[in-house]
C-alpha cells in the first residue's frame, strides 16, 4: 500500500522535478556566463582605447582629459572604470580641475564595444579646482547646465583674487541626479553649509549649519546672460537683512535694502565695483541703534588686519535722524567716511537741541601706531542749552558759544595732543591751558580705550572738569 501511495506520487511530480533540475543547470550556465562576461574586461588594456573615453568626456561631460596616470576596471560594486590622478580643463576655458579618481559607470554592452561607447553616469573624487573670480561664472555654468549625470565628491574650490584668495570652499558634494540632485554640501570657514537649489536654480537656499545663519536668494527671470537681478532675505545672529539686487561683469548693485536687530536698524544702498579696481560707494539711512554698541569694540584687533584694510576702497555715507520723543542725544548725524590705500578720511555734522558739531579729520590706518588728526567746532546760540544736554547748570541764557579744537590723537596708546583750542574768537589756549586740556583729557575719556571718549557720563565728567 505504501509503495504504490509513493509511485503515484513520484509519477505526479516527476515532470515538474525534472524541470527544476533543468533550470537549475541553466542558472548555473547563465551565472558562469555573466561572471566571465564582467570578468574578462580586467584582462583589457584600457589604455589602447583611452581616446575614445576622452572624446566621449569631452563631448558629453565637456571634461578635456590632458594627462591620467592610470585606466583600470573594477568589478564591484557594479562595473566601471577607474581613471586615476587626472589633470583636465573644463571644455575650452583656462580652468583646470585635478581629480583623484574619476569613476566612469558605462552602459553594460559598452565594455565591449567602444564604437558605441555610453555611459550611465560618472564620479569625480578627490578634486581640487583653483580659479579667479572672473571665472566663476564660466564654472557655474558648468555645474547647473550639464545634462548628463554627474557626481563631485570632496571637491575643494579656491577662488582667487590676483594673488590673494577670496573665499576657499572645501569638502564640497554635488549631484545633478538622484535623490541628492540639486543640493551642495560643504565647508566654508571651518563651519559646514548646505544648499538647496530648485530645478531652474532661479531659487537658493542657504545654511550655515550649528550658526542660525539661513539666507534665500530668488533670481529674476534671465533676460540677458551679462545681467542678473533678484532679491536676497538672511536671518543671522537675531538679524534680519533684504535687499533686491542686480549685477554684470563689472558692478553689483545694492537697493530696497533693509537691516533689523534689537540693537540696529537701517536701510541702504550701494554699488560695489569689481572691475577694473574693486570699490563700494553706499548710503547708509539709520533708523535706530543703541551706543551699547560701540562698547568693548577691540580697535586693535581691527586695526591688525592690515592685509585686509589695503584693499579696501570705500565711500560710505550714513545719515541719522531722531524719531520724535526719543531719548536719543543726537537728533541728526551726516557723516562720511572715504577709504583708500588704507587711508581714511571722515567729516562728520552732528545737530542736537539747536547745537551744530562739524568734525573733519583723516588717519592712516596702515601705520604701526595710527594717529588721527581732527579740526572740530561745536557752534550754539545757546550755551545754556548745551550744558543743558549734559546735566549741567548754566545761568546766562541766549549766549553764543563758538569753540574750535585742533589736534591729533595717538588711538592706541590713548594720547592726545591739541594744536589749538579758540573760543568765540575771544578765548586763545595758551600752551599751559593745551596741556592741561591734555591731562584733563586722557584721565577722564580716555582712562580705558579709544571708544571712551563717546561716553555720555565721561563727557559730563570732562566739561565739569575743565569748566
Amino acid at each position: 500500500m505504501i509503495n504504490k501511495t509513493f509511485k503515484r506520487i513520484h509519477n505526479k511530480y516527476s515532470s515538474l522535478l525534472n524541470f527544476l533540475f533543468f533550470l537549475r543547470y541553466l542558472f548555473g550556465f547563465f551565472f558562469i556566463s555573466l561572471v566571465l562576461f564582467l570578468s574578462i574586461p580586467y584582462f583589457f588594456d584600457f589604455k589602447k582605447k583611452d581616446e575614445v573615453i576622452k572624446d566621449y568626456l569631452l563631448e558629453s561631460y565637456d571634461l578635456k582629459v590632458n594627462n591620467y596616470a592610470n585606466i583600470k576596471y573594477n568589478f564591484l560594486p557594479t562595473p566601471n572604470l577607474e581613471i586615476q590622478n587626472i589633470d583636465a580643463n573644463i571644455g575650452a576655458s583656462s580652468i583646470q580641475i585635478n581629480v583623484v579618481s574619476l569613476i566612469i559607470y558605462p552602459k553594460l554592452l559598452s565594455i565591449y564595444n567602444y564604437e558605441d561607447f555610453r555611459t550611465r553616469k560618472i564620479v569625480l573624487i578627490k578634486n581640487k579646482i583653483q580659479i579667479f573670480d572672473s571665472d566663476l561664472k564660466i564654472l557655474t555654468k558648468y555645474f547647473f547646465n550639464l545634462k548628463n549625470r554627474l557626481s563631485f565628491k570632496n571637491l575643494d574650490i579656491k577662488i582667487k583674487r590676483n594673488s590673494s584668495t577670496l573665499i576657499d570652499l572645501k569638502k564640497i558634494s554635488f549631484s545633478n541626479h538622484g535623490y541628492n540632485s540639486n543640493i551642495i554640501k560643504g565647508e566654508v570657514i571651518g563651519k559646514n553649509f548646505k544648499v538647496s537649489l530648485n530645478d531652474n536654480y532661479h531659487k537658493i537656499n542657504f545654511k550655515l549649519l550649528k550658526t542660525g545663519i539661513i539666507a534665500d536668494i530668488n533670481f529674476d527671470k534671465i533676460k540677458n546672460e551679462s545681467f542678473t537681478s533678484g532679491n536676497f532675505k538672511s536671518k543671522f545672529l537675531n538679524s534680519n537683512f533684504k535687499f533686491d539686487f542686480n549685477y554684470n561683469d563689472k558692478k553689483f548693485k545694492i537697493y530696497n535694502s533693509y537691516f533689523r536687530n534689537k540693537n540696529l536698524s537701517f536701510n541702504n544702498k550701494s554699488v560695489i565695483t569689481y572691475r577694473p579696481f574693486f570699490s563700494i560707494n553706499s548710503i547708509f539711512n539709520v533708523d535706530d541703534f543703541n551706543t551699547k554698541l560701540f562698547i568693548n569694540k577691540n580697535i586693535s584687533r581691527i586695526l591688525n588686519s592690515k592685509n585686509l584694510i589695503k584693499k579696501f576702497n570705500i565711500k560710505n555715507e550714513i545719515n541719522f535722524k531722531s524719531k520724535k520723543f526719543s531719548n536719543n542725544l543726537i537728533d541728526n548725524l551726516n557723516l562720511n567716511l572715504n577709504l583708500a590705500y588704507g587711508r581714511l578720511v571722515f567729516s562728520k555734522k552732528i545737530e542736537f537741541s539747536e547745537n551744530i558739531l562739524l568734525c573733519l579729520g583723516n588717519i592712516n590706518l596702515l601705520e604701526e601706531y595710527p594717529i588721527l588728526y581732527f579740526d572740530c567746532s561745536i557752534d550754539s546760540s545757546d550755551k545754556k542749552k548745551f550744558l543743558k544736554e549734559f546735566s549741567i547748570k548754566y545761568k546766562n541764557k541766549n549766549e553764543l558759544f563758538k569753540l574750535n579744537v585742533k589736534g591729533n590723537i595717538n588711538i592706541l596708546n590713548n594720547k592726545i595732543n591739541f594744536k589749538n583750542i579758540t573760543m568765540n574768537k575771544e578765548y586763545k589756549a595758551s600752551q599751559e591751558d593745551l596741556n592741561y586740556f591734555k591731562q584733563s583729557f586722557e584721565n577722564i575719556l580716555f582712562n580705558q580705550d579709544f571708544l571712551g571718549i563717546f561716553n555720555y557720563e565721561k563727557m559730563k565728567e570732562f566739561i565739569l572738569e575743565i569748566s
